[in-house]
C-alpha cells in the first residue's frame, strides 16, 4: 500500500483527473528514510523518490518533491546525521520533483540539472493540465550541462548523466561508481505499469527504450536501482520493465506500420495485459497514444 500512496497523487493528474497541486494537503504527509549503501539513503514522501547522498564533503540532495515539504525532507536529512543540502540535483523539471527548488535555493544549495530543465522552469509549464507558474530565480538551477557531469565527493563519484531523456527531454540519471547505486528519476516507476511520456515536454518513448537500455548496459545485478517512484528495485526490475513497454511499442508500430490509424490502434487494444499491475499508472490508451505520436516525431 505504501508504493501505491506514494504514486497516488501524481496518477490522479495522469490518467486524465482534475488535479490542482496547490490545494493538496501536505501536512499530513511522513517522510521516510531507507538506507541503501553506506552514506546513501532514499527518503519517500509524496512525490518523487529523493536520492541522499552524505559524508565529510557534504550533501547531495536527488530531487525535493513538493514546496511543502521542504521543511520535513530537511529534518529527514538532518536525522540522517548529514550536514544540510549542498547540492540539488533536478532529475527533470515535473512539479512532484522539483517543487521544493526554491525553499533549497534560498537555504543555500547549488541547484544542478539538464540545460532543458532549467530552460522548462523558467518558461513554466502546463502537464495534464496542472499549470505551473515560471519559477523564481532561487528555484533554477545554476549549473546546467548538456550531457552530464560528476561531482567527487565523500568517496564516490557521482555522475549526472543526460542518456537522451524519453520521459522527458531533460531527464537525468544519477549513479554512484563505488557505491553501485542509480536514481533513474520518472524513466522507470517500478510496478506501477506503463511509463508516462511526457510528449508535450518533449518525452519519446524510444529515446526512453535508447536510455533504459543504456542504464541496463552499465549495471548489475548488485546495482541498487532507485526509481522515480515506487519502491528501490534491481536490474532484473529495470529489465523486466524495459521489455514491457518494448512489447508494447512493438505492437503499436505493427498497426501503424500496418495502415492503422491512432483510432484504429486504440479500437484494437493492442497492449492489453502486458501491465505490470493492475490498473495502473498510466492508462492502456494514454500509452498507446503517447507511443504513436513518439513514432510520428520519427516518422515512422
Amino acid at each position: 500500500m505504501r508504493n501505491v500512496a506514494r504514486i497516488a497523487l501524481f496518477a490522479s493528474a495522469a490518467v486524465g483527473a482534475t488535479a490542482v497541486w496547490a490545494q493538496q494537503d501536505m501536512s499530513e504527509v511522513e517522510i521516510t528514510a531507507q538506507e541503501v549503501a553506506p552514506g546513501i539513503a532514499v527518503l519517500f514522501g509524496n512525490g518523487g523518490n529523493i536520492g541522499v547522498a552524505y559524508g565529510e564533503d557534504g550533501t547531495v540532495l536527488v530531487d525535493d518533491q513538493f514546496a511543502e515539504l521542504s521543511g520535513k525532507i530537511q529534518q529527514a536529512v538532518a536525522d540522517l546525521g548529514a550536514s544540510p543540502t549542498r547540492f540539488l540535483v533536478n532529475t527533470h523539471y515535473h512539479f512532484d520533483h522539483a517543487g521544493g527548488n526554491e525553499n533549497f535555493g534560498n537555504a543555500g544549495a547549488t541547484i544542478v540539472a539538464h540545460d532543458n530543465v532549467r530552460k522548462r522552469l523558467a518558461d513554466g509549464s502546463n502537464v495534464l493540465g496542472n499549470v505551473t507558474p515560471p519559477a523564481p530565480k532561487a528555484a533554477l538551477p545554476v549549473v546546467t550541462y548538456d550531457k552530464g557531469m560528476s561531482f567527487h565527493l565523500n568517496g564516490d563519484v557521482i555522475d549526472v548523466m543526460f542518456l537522451g531523456g524519453g520521459h522527458t527531454d531533460g531527464d537525468s540519471v544519477v549513479r554512484w561508481r563505488n557505491a553501485n547505486v542509480v536514481h533513474m528519476g520518472d524513466m522507470f516507476m517500478h510496478n506501477a505499469g506503463w511509463p508516462f511520456i511526457d510528449v508535450g515536454s518533449g518525452g519519446n518513448v524510444e529515446h526512453l527504450l535508447n536510455s533504459l537500455g543504456q542504464v541496463i548496459a552499465m549495471t548489475d545485478a548488485e546495482t541498487v536501482i532507485i526509481p522515480g517512484h515506487g519502491e528501490i528495485a534491481t536490474r532484473s526490475d529495470l529489465m523486466a520493465f524495459r521489455t514491457m513497454v518494448q512489447t508494447g511499442v512493438d505492437r503499436v508500430k505493427a498497426l501503424k506500420d500496418g495502415g492503422s490509424t491512432l483510432e484504429q490502434a486504440l479500437a484494437a487494444r493492442p497492449v492489453e495485459g502486458l501491465r505490470n499491475v493492475d490498473g495502473g499508472f498510466i492508462a492502456d490508451d494514454a500509452f498507446v497514444t503517447a507511443v504513436w505520436q513518439s513514432l510520428e516525431a520519427h516518422n515512422r
